[in-house]
């Protein structure tokens, strides 16, 4: 058997092949691939130098197969359909999908949107499942490796390399407080704010803050009594004492009611959070994960941009009163 070296083949003419096979005719091949007829016996000529055979052989009626080249047209078909697949995305369809989509989230994120998201995935691709994982120092290593579809960010949280980021949402920091601990309803002053007992949340572990940041420009230092990865234990521990804690105003929102907390406009420049998620860039094209993030961009829509929640206020509670 003659051996082939497919490093110096062309393979555009692989379709010229098959088309000859199956058409038995120059001429009416050349039309099925877009040749002109000149064109496709030279093609001819080179598909004959490669495979050391004759291809079409003139018998009674036109040009006949050789029986090598009969049996290479079954061949021919799967191997250019396949490499259709390779150069054209095929056809999503959700309700086919079946595969487990990794999000890493802080437990507020998970709890805000994983329910409506689960919800959204559910009534579109029955069979897909999702997973939210805790956002731990590796973070990066598995966005860069697949693990990880999906995590979610700040817009100053920094991106590992070939990492690529979306805006979700647009959230707001809180400053939240046990209902009725703060008489009056004057503004909070930053020597107020640093002068309270703080409960906060270190995803990392890492204690150094932009509201550290700040407070020291002004020469103030806060105490930290409580630090957690969790945003819901950190809202709990302020229910439940006179610490303070500054975060996610859609999230104080939610259990505002439940754990008694206030919200307030804290005393810092920085009030805006904008939520990214991020992703391998190497999966843009990913037609499962181009999906995922448009549900997730129209849950967030409707979790983070409610129409009715109040604004908050130093003077009233937290549901308006």
């Amino acid at each position: 058997m003659r051996e082939v070296n497919l490093s110096g083949v062309d393979l555009n003419l692989l379709p010229a092949l098959e088309a000859l096979i199956r058409r038995r005719n120059v001429t009416r091949a050349a039309a099925d691939v877009g040749l002109s007829q000149p064109a496709m016996s030279r093609a001819l000529a080179r598909l004959r130098a490669v495979l050391g055979d004759p291809i079409l052989v003139r018998a009674p009626g036109g040009l006949a197969p050789t029986a090598r080249a009969a049996s290479l047209l079954p061949h021919l078909t799967g191997a250019l359909d396949r490499l259709g697949g390779v150069i054209h995305a095929p056809d999503f369809h959700p309700a086919t999908l079946d595969r487990a989509f990794h999000i890493a989230a802080g437990d507020g994120q998970a709890l805000l949107l994983g329910p409506p998201l689960l919800a959204a995935i559910r009534a579109q691709a029955p069979r897909a499942t999702l997973r939210f994982l805790p956002v731990g120092a590796d973070i990066r290593e598995h966005i860069e490796s697949g693990d990880l579809d999906l995590a979610f960010a700040t817009a100053t949280t920094p991106l590992p390399p070939g990492a690529h980021s979306e805006p979700l949402a647009e959230d707001r920091l809180a400053l939240v407080a046990r209902r009725g601990d703060r008489p009056g309803d004057a503004p909070w002053s930053l020597a107020e704010y640093s002068a309270r007992d703080h409960a906060t949340v270190t995803i990392f572990g890492d204690r150094v803050s932009e509201i550290d940041a700040e407070l020291a420009e002004a020469g103030l230092v806060r105490r930290i009594a409580l630090t957690t990865p969790h945003f819901l234990v950190a809202l709990a521990a302020v229910g439940a004492t006179d610490c303070v804690t500054t975060l996610s105003a859609a999230l104080a929102w939610r259990f505002a009611d439940a754990l008694g907390l206030q919200l307030y406009e804290p005393p810092l420049r920085q009030k805006r959070l904008s939520l990214t998620m991020v992703a391998a860039a190497t999966r843009a094209a990913d037609p499962g994960l181009l999906w995922l993030k448009a549900r997730l961009k129209e849950t967030a829509a409707d979790v983070y941009g409610a129409p009715a929640r109040p604004s908050i206020s130093s003077s009233r509670s937290s549901r308006g009163g």
